[in-house]
């Protein structure tokens, strides 16, 4: 797949694994990366027979946020940062969005805008050494990559403002209790663990997985009479397809489907 400066893109059969490249960095997060997400998105969205995708970081870590430089740069002006920041969240909005499932695979750290980047991810695991934590608090700070809107969400606003306003790193272990994860792996066996469950996902139905994930993420922030009008139209659309009747027809002759 094509190469991209902050970024390496490598397909596996129907599974994109899209890995952060700026290892020296500690993979953070400027502009040419936030560019070049964005350009992987179009590929990736561009390609009907992608069913799933893997979020990686090369290196020491996942990713140690937003780049120290750029934020030293943008930040002394407010017009440049708020520029920065809508950017920011066109992409990571645009990643949350794409249509197939994205499992993030964290070792190291993932702090700051690196832990907001596994927010915008459908499911997360984690190496068991690995350390999650927000910590602008600690400089004064306030995270601006979604993380006061989405932490809450993910976790309850009394734990999300605990991260928040104490700046305090989550062990692994934590982050599973906090509802922030979805899996710890043993230490050296993240990638075959994520390569594992990528896997599974893109042995089951593209379609129903593309409109399961559409119909939480939409109906999350929707009154429940609107949520529950939108499974209606979206599961009935669904039952039109091919893989809907490739399902039901297995299930009636005992047998795994095989979905195209």
């Amino acid at each position: 797949m094509a190469g991209f400066e902050t970024l390496r893109l490598e397909r596996d059969g129907s599974i994109v694994h899209l890995i952060l490249n700026r290892p020296a960095q500690l993979n953070a997060i400027n502009y040419q990366m936030l560019e070049d997400l964005w350009a992987a998105c179009e590929t990736i969205e561009g390609d009907p027979s992608i069913k799933v995708v893997t979020l990686t970081g090369e290196g020491r870590a996942f990713c140690a946020g937003a780049d120290l430089r750029t934020v030293q740069e943008q930040s002394p002006d407010p017009n440049k940062w708020e520029e920065f920041i809508r950017l920011w969240h066109r992409v990571f909005n645009r990643i949350e969005a794409l249509p197939v499932p994205v499992i993030a695979g964290v070792h190291g750290m993932a702090l700051a805008g690196g832990l907001e980047l596994t927010m915008v991810a459908d499911l997360v695991i984690v190496d068991e050494e690995a350390r999650l934590g927000d910590q602008h608090a600690n400089f004064g700070l306030v995270a601006g990559g979604g993380g006061t809107q989405r932490l809450p969400r993910l976790i309850g606003l009394r734990r999300a403002k605990e991260l928040m306003l104490l700046g305090h790193w989550l062990s692994a272990r934590e982050a599973l209790e906090w509802g922030l994860i979805n899996r710890i792996v043993p230490t050296g066996q993240l990638r075959g663990k994520l390569n594992e469950l990528a896997a599974q996902l893109a042995g089951l139905s593209g379609s129903a997985n593309r409109t399961m994930k559409m119909l939480a993420n939409r109906g999350l922030d929707l009154p429940l009479t609107e949520g529950l009008e939108l499974e209606i139209r979206g599961v009935a659309r669904h039952m039109s397809s091919a893989d809907a009747r490739e399902g039901l027809s297995a299930f009636v002759e005992k047998r795994k489907p095989k979905f195209a």
